[in-house]
């Protein structure tokens, strides 16, 4: 008799180091649904995965698999049973073609010494075409996009008759439109008879896509129930232990709106073209769009990152030329940027260190040398103003979570103390909480009197922050919102 459950595990635990990653989780998925396993970082989502798929072996719970008990999963069981897993890199080899991503698996689980050019096509058009992947077989998977990338890794799943396929965070890098085409084919999947694990932290889609929700908080269960019984209010409570609205309630005060701090006449640089637009003191202007809209571009151009090949940049009136970056802050220009890994943080740096990077000529005596005392003091006022969960600001940066490092990163600029700050995706891959706590602080800079650029493709985050908002579609201002108009009908009608 075919079970009701696909997955079932029991009391699952997992430490390393003293460090108990997992404290008897449970975790039951039924046949033919959509799962969501959520969390915030840190709560044990990773581990309880890898678990499940025999890269980590558990030190005390069971694991059962359409009805049948493994009291060890390895990585070729899992395999064997159904169960695959697309992580967030989607595991391609990017200088391969896409028919030798997809063919190489199958051929050697099936052992072949010799296989022909036929063959290999074989298998690859038999992948795309279980979920209708439109994509040149030929071509080198660095060359697409990547919403590509993971529909490859999808089908070279099915390939393996997957049972269970487990996505962990799969929409991170994804436009609204990709996610659109990426839900449709989960669809399609549980149609077919597939069940898939959604790993998320993002309340929209969660709720979209899913059929039921497991949530979990510092290696524990919190809840586990129908989509139908939770509530917005009730998924950021059991996310973070907290209560709080999931919408910052905006209360900018018309009075509160100072002179024009920073504008852009007809400002062009590869990528955009002829943006015009003003922030002012005291107030948010959202700048959005889709992947490709010109909006990063934008950020970067104002930042010194970025030659303009036309058009004006004004700061309090007065016209600038922003050739460095060293220039832009000379000028009171922040720019928290898009990929804090890669661009805003040194990671295996000290999180005192990354604190104060942005001042350390102020923290100097006249001959140059560091006073630790200073260092010290400054560091710590910034990891309490901005709430950064950390026992002790010596240990690296690359020991927080997303939404900390983030937090990390805005206390890097504020040091500077900036009259003009831009952030770019300021809350791409953090938690419900860290995304609430950062919001609110952009309200509380604003109120200060700083000017604040929000750059980001997230409709709700521009509608949840910003005063006002332009839309970029293709290099160019397709919209220009006040915030009677910010909505996510008229967001979505500019930027397209």
């Amino acid at each position: 008799m075919e079970s009701e459950n696909i997955l079932c595990v029991k009391g699952i635990k997992k430490s390393f180091g003293g460090v108990h990653a997992l404290k008897g989780v449970d975790l039951t998925i039924k046949r033919g649904e959509t799962h969501c396993l959520a969390g915030e970082n840190g709560c044990g989502k990773s581990t309880i995965i890898k678990v499940i798929s025999g890269f980590y072996k558990p030190d005390a719970g069971s694991i059962e698999v359409d009805g049948k008990g493994y009291p060890v999963m390895t990585p070729a069981e899992a395999i064997k049973a159904g169960i695959q897993v697309i992580y967030q890199d989607f595991s391609v080899f990017p200088n391969l073609s896409v028919i030798e991503n997809l063919a190489f698996n199958q051929v050697l689980a099936n052992k072949k010494k010799f296989v022909n050019k036929k063959e290999f096509r074989r298998i690859a058009e038999e992948a795309v075409k279980k979920i209708n992947f439109d994509v040149d077989l030929d071509a080198r998977v660095e060359t697409l996009p990547v919403a590509d990338k993971q529909l490859i890794a999808i089908s070279r799943a099915l390939l393996d008759n997957a049972k269970l396929i487990i996505m962990d965070e799969p929409t991170t890098a994804l436009t609204k439109k990709e996610v659109n085409r990426l839900f449709e084919i989960i669809a399609d999947l549980k149609k077919s008879g597939v069940t898939i694990l959604f790993v998320s932290h993002k309340l929209d889609e969660v709720f979209e896509i899913s059929d039921s929700i497991t949530i979990l908080r510092n290696g524990e269960n919190v809840i586990s129930c129908p989509t139908s019984e939770m509530t917005e209010e009730k998924f950021a409570y059991y996310m973070t232990g907290r209560h709080f609205d999931t919408q910052v309630e905006k209360k900018t005060n018309p009075d509160q709106i100072g002179d024009v701090v920073l504008e852009a006449k007809n400002l062009s640089a590869p990528g955009f073209e002829n943006v015009s637009f003003q922030l002012r003191k005291g107030e948010i202007l959202g700048v959005t769009g889709q992947l490709g809209s010109g909006r990063t571009e934008l950020s970067l151009a104002l930042f010194g990152m970025l030659k303009p090949t036309g058009g004006q940049i004004l700061v309090d009136g007065r016209e600038v030329k922003i050739g460095s970056v060293t220039a832009a802050q000379k000028l009171g220009i922040a720019l928290v940027p898009e990929d804090r890994l890669t661009e805003g943080l040194f990671l295996p740096q000290s999180i005192m260190r990354n604190n104060v990077v942005s001042v350390l000529d102020r923290l100097a005596n006249k001959l140059g040398f560091l006073s630790s005392r200073k260092v010290e003091e400054e560091s710590e006022k910034w990891v309490k103003e901005l709430g950064v969960a950390t026992k002790d600001h010596m240990l690296p940066v690359q020991t927080l979570s997303g939404g900390n490092q983030q937090k990390v990163v805005l206390a890097r600029w504020l040091a500077s103390e900036p009259k003009v700050l831009i952030l770019n995706g300021p809350t791409v891959g953090v938690d419900i909480g860290a995304k609430y706590d950062i919001h609110n602080l952009l309200r509380q800079l604003a109120a200060q009197g700083m000017a604040i650029l929000v750059v980001s493709d997230d409709t709700a985050e521009v509608i949840a922050t910003c005063d006002r908002a332009i839309v970029m579609q293709a290099g160019r201002v397709t919209g220009n919102l006040s915030e009677k108009d910010l909505n996510a009908d008229t967001l979505a009608q500019a930027a397209l």
